[in-house]
């Protein structure tokens, strides 16, 4: 009875799992995952609950005779331009740039899988229709294109900013993702499928999407960190976010006129930002990494 117990617990073992759980596997025992991890909870929690982190609402609690002044007292990171305590400045900073990053990836993911699933299943008109329009909006350059639209609508928003970073950063995902679904709409179990009658959306979702969403779904975590650096690079050049909106890009814009003499009001922005681009691009290089046999 315990040798059979033993077999059964070895065999259990043994047993192969499927490409997530085998990547979890590896990425449990990957220092980066972990760090990666750490401070992208950190960033999440401080975009959702910033009365957690900081002492002050976004432009609250501001004396301009403190204007400027380095880190003091409690004010550990001092104080900006308008005399407002520079830390929960740079906390409520952290809500306008993590949401426009996880909501533009998470919508341009969306578009990719549909249109990526249409191309790359169905092939022919189809094919070329999505093929042509994604080489279109793939020819149109990220900041110089959101720059001419956000210049023509000036009265926007952080949905509006989303709006347009979606509209131009949906191609990359879209183009792996039609690869990847010709790469296994012709392998035997979805012949298979096939043949015993399953429909083409059944196909789809149920057969085909779970072995081709791998890679895009890594891109999609390399991209959060992209647009979190594009919509700072947009609010640094004056054309993203506009007072009284708070993001560590109009934060940046801010200080550069003050750095030679107040370099705190740069500096402190600029970590907290390369932080936490820095750790979404690590975090989608080992997910990459553990996803990929050959590369483990």
């Amino acid at each position: 009875m315990v040798e059979t117990q033993v077999m059964d617990a070895e065999t259990v073992r043994s047993r192969p799992g499927s490409l997530w759980y085998d990547a979890w596997l590896e990425l449990r025992h990957r220092v980066i995952f972990w760090f990666s991890a750490a401070i992208l909870v950190v960033a999440t929690a401080m975009a959702l609950l910033p009365g957690l982190f900081a002492s002050f609402g976004p432009n609250e609690g501001c004396n301009l005779r403190m204007s400027k002044k380095g880190p003091i007292g409690d004010a550990v990171f001092g104080y900006d331009t308008q005399g407002c305590e520079y830390w929960s400045q740079i906390v409520h900073g952290t809500r306008a740039s993590v949401l426009i990053g996880i909501a533009v990836t998470a919508f341009a993911l969306l578009i990719s899988v549909v249109l990526g699933m249409l191309a790359g299943y169905y092939g022919g008109w189809m094919d070329a229709f999505i093929s042509r329009l994604t080489d279109v909006f793939f020819g149109i350059p990220f900041v110089l294109g959101a720059t001419v639209i956000l210049i023509a609508f000036p009265d926007h928003g952080v949905w509006a900013m989303t709006l347009v970073l979606v509209v131009l950063g949906w191609t990359t995902m879209t183009r792996l993702m039609r690869a990847q679904v010709i790469a296994v709409r012709d392998m035997d179990f979805v012949a298979a499928a096939r043949m015993l009658g399953a429909s083409d959306r059944r196909i789809m979702f149920k057969h085909i999407l779970p072995n081709a969403i791998a890679p895009v779904f890594v891109v999609a975590m390399l991209n959060v960190g992209n647009v979190i650096a594009g919509e700072a690079t947009l609010d640094y050049l004056g054309v993203g976010l506009q007072y009284p909106e708070v993001s560590w890009g109009l934060q940046l814009n801010v200080a550069q006129a003050y750095f030679a003499e107040y370099p705190h009001l740069l500096v402190f922005p600029a970590l907290f930002l390369t932080a936490t681009v820095l750790s979404f691009l690590l975090l989608g290089d080992v997910v990459r990494d553990a996803l990929d046999p050959k590369l483990r």
